[in-house]
């Protein structure tokens, strides 16, 4: 290995001092065949030349010279140059020869007239030395600068497992030790069963796992990824007497990303299942909650009955809040923000906070209350979207019954509170927001676990029991609709959750009112396979007063267009075995240019089309499908002719 920087010679370059010309001469004709020369015969100059010219490795110096002898030199010299030197002199002085070997370190004396042959061996073994010393230093100074550096615990050891260099221990506990003394306690038998395994096989990795004090949780996991490899040293020796060299690498962040990793996989393989479970289990859904709200009108039910058609269409819609909480884990979309009045939904969620609080595996069951004191009629609408606003609940709430191990309440209320932010929809009200509180009376949280609730993945809860993912998902719905979450906790007294909604300003829920009171009749096609499905659907579209055809496939439906008497709206199932949603969109509109289009789906989690919403999911409600039609007819729509 060259030990000379990019800049230096080619050749070893060496300094001549010699206060005779002749003498300077004779020494360069002598050696610049193999060095590069440096000559001067001043002491004073070599010295300034030795500092301009660090990677000089022999200087040659005559003793006797005027101002500053040899041995005089050499010992100046010596303070910040580690070129050898070799000491010229005419004169049997006995004295100087001493003086330049204690002081300037001589590693040769030559007396003048010297022999040409002599002096150039001799010339260049000094050379040579100087730089054998230098790449010695280089690989040491590059090994330890390594070592220091390196992000991994380096142990080198013989063959019996003692100790030969480490950066893990310093120096004098490591140099002829048991090197299981680097290794914490816990490691120690398996890099004792790894050396004698490298023994045989000359390499071994381990992925070892070691539990260590912890201030918030008591304990946690560090994993170690242990290499060990015999080394190609001492040569000609058997495998199992070579050194070795462990290598500790902590790679705890890379198993938790891979843990992660694996849990995000798990749950989009969920939502991938579930997104196909879902589509027929909102059919079925759609069908026994519009069958009912649809019986609810036309028959004239007693008390009893009519008791129990609206548990049967609550229950329905239990469900349906059920399977889009699933298929929130599979595919969190875009929020749809809407006016949302909370004197409807926050009674119409009890029933499934409640129901959600008692599944338990252990301890006490939980209690739902809401305060709904101030929820007036009059209590002002928010922006947001209902759907996910009922999983932020929901999650909120499952959160507070995990956290109170031996039972207790968990209490939802609604408050006015002054808007601190100042950039907001045009639809919203920039004086006034609207805090839901979910106050539990659970363990409480440290500051540090409340630091990093939000973070995706971070779970305080034992393995199996959290994703990690149900905080995070709701501050994720609140940053995209305006809102915030703050915490308050408290250790050993509970929690305070409360989610920042902004409040819809009344001229916008004014002039939505209007929309929804406008009536009038249209010609409506609907396509959907599924029979039940196009009952419900045909029923609430007739029951509004519209000209309803009802078909199966793009097939029937072509057969029923007439252009002469079009129709003003289809309704349109996204996913039928022929032919989807979108295909037959494009069929009828080929022939019905003017004609609008309202899609519908059991896919919740369906990537809308571009520059189109997300599709009116199953099961909907009457009102639902009505409000759909409404924005959809308006003239403002902002995609004529298709409404998703």
């Amino acid at each position: 290995m060259s030990v000379w920087s990019a800049k230096g010679p080619s050749r070893p370059r060496i300094l001549l001092v010699d206060d005779e010309e002749e003498i300077l001469v004779a020494l360069e004709d002598l050696l610049e065949d193999q060095y590069e020369i440096l000559a001067t015969t001043d002491p004073f100059r070599a010295l300034d030349l030795l500092r301009a010219h660090p990677d000089v490795t022999t200087i040659i110096s005559d003793q006797r010279m005027p101002g500053l002898t040899g041995d005089q030199l050499l010992m100046k010299a010596r303070a910040f140059s580690d070129a050898r030197s070799i000491l010229l002199t005419g004169y049997a002085d006995l004295d100087a020869v001493v003086s330049a070997l204690n002081l300037g370190q001589v590693q040769a004396y030559v007396h003048k007239p010297w022999d040409s042959d002599a002096l150039r061996s001799l010339v260049g073994e000094v050379t040579q030395h100087c730089v054998a010393q230098r790449a010695l230093q280089t690989e040491q100074a590059l090994l330890r600068g390594l070592m220091d550096a390196l992000p991994i615990g380096l142990v080198f050891s013989d063959a019996q497992g003692r100790c030969i260099r480490s950066n893990i221990l310093d120096e004098t506990v490591q140099n002829g030790g048991d090197e299981l003394l680097h290794f914490p306690e816990t490691l120690r038998e398996d890099v004792r069963q790894m050396r004698e395994d490298v023994r045989q096989s000359g390499q071994e990795e381990r992925l070892i796992a070691e539990s260590v004090p912890d201030e918030e949780s008591g304990t946690t996991q560090r994993w170690h990824e242990l290499t060990r490899l015999a080394l190609a040293w001492p040569e000609n020796v058997p495998l199992s007497e070579r050194w070795q060299v462990s290598m500790d690498r902590d790679v705890t962040r890379r198993v938790m990303m891979e843990s992660r990793l694996r849990q995000a996989d798990k749950l989009q393989s969920l939502g991938t299942l579930a997104g196909g479970i879902a589509h027929d289990f909102n059919n079925l859904l759609a069908a026994i909650s519009g069958s009912l709200e649809l019986l609810e009108d036309m028959v004239d039910l007693d008390e009893t009955s009519g008791a129990l058609v609206k548990n049967a269409m609550e229950s329905a819609q239990r469900g349906a809040v059920l399977t889009r909480r699933l298929l929130q884990f599979g595919r969190p979309r875009e929020a749809r923000l809407a006016p949302v009045r909370l004197q409807d939904l926050l009674p119409g969620l009890e029933a499934l906070l409640v129901q959600s609080l008692k599944r338990r595996t252990g301890g006490g069951d939980a209690a739902c209350v809401l305060s709904l004191g101030e929820l007036a009629a009059d209590f002002p609408a928010v922006w947001s979207d209902q759907d996910q606003l009922e999983m932020a609940l929901l999650n909120l709430c499952v959160n507070a019954r995990d956290a109170m191990s031996q039972g207790g309440t968990v209490r939802v209320s609604a408050r006015l509170v002054g808007q601190k932010f100042d950039t907001l929809p045009p639809e919203c009200c920039l004086e006034q927001a609207v805090a839901i509180d979910v106050i539990d009376e659970g363990e409480g949280m440290s500051p540090e676990v409340m630091k990093r609730i939000f973070d995706p993945f971070f779970t305080t809860k034992d393995v199996g029991r959290g994703t990690g993912l149900g905080l995070s998902s709701v501050y994720g719905f609140l940053s995209r609709s305006y809102g915030e979450i703050v915490v308050d906790s408290t250790p050993g007294i509970g929690t305070c959750m409360t989610l920042i909604l902004p409040v819809v300003r009344a001229e916008v829920i004014a002039g939505q009112q209007e929309k929804d009171q406008a009536t009038f009749s249209l010609r409506v096609l609907v396509i959907d396979d599924e029979a039940p499905v196009r009952m419900v659907t045909a029923g609430f579209l007739r029951h509004d007063g519209h000209n309803v055809t009802a078909v199966s496939c793009l097939a029937e439906a072509l057969t029923v267009v007439d252009e002469s008497e079009p129709f003003d709206l289809a309704v349109i199932d996204m996913r039928m075995p022929d032919h989807d949603g979108p295909a037959c969109a494009a069929a009828l509109t080929e022939r019905l240019p003017d004609l609008k289009v309202l899609f519908i789906s059991g896919h919740t989690d369906i990537v809308p089309m571009q520059g189109s919403e997300e599709p009116l999911a199953k099961p909907f409600t009457h009102k639902g499908l009505q409000s759909a039609i409404q924005r959809l007819m308006q003239p403002s729509s902002a995609q004529p002719g298709v409404m998703i």
